[in-house]
């Protein structure tokens, strides 16, 4: 059985859900590495294209499942306040 991590969901406050943590930790590890540290930042859809060369064929082989992984990340991260969210539509992400 994988050891599991316990993640929050900015817009579910007070919430928390437990994931695989290996696969939280490489997602995360990979989101950081492609989010850039200002404004304007980049979109989820932006994120999910780059991240799948910096991720292991075991745990997501073919880059399959980085869409949920990355969106996972991208709520806990910002409920954490690691990563920024633009005020107005489109999502665009950067580091706190």
């Amino acid at each position: 059985m994988s050891d599991k991590i316990e993640v929050e969901n900015v817009g579910q406050p007070g919430k928390s859900y437990r994931v695989d943590a290996a696969k939280y930790a490489e997602m995360r590890k990979a989101v950081l590495t492609v989010t850039p540290a200002e404004a304007p930042g980049i979109t989820p859809a932006q994120i999910i294209d780059t991240v799948k060369p910096h991720l292991s064929e075991a745990l997501f082989p073919g880059g399959e499942t980085a869409g949920w992984w990355v969106k996972c990340v991208q709520l806990d991260l910002e409920a954490k306040g690691v990563l920024k969210r633009a005020p107005k539509a489109p999502v665009r992400l950067w580091k706190a």
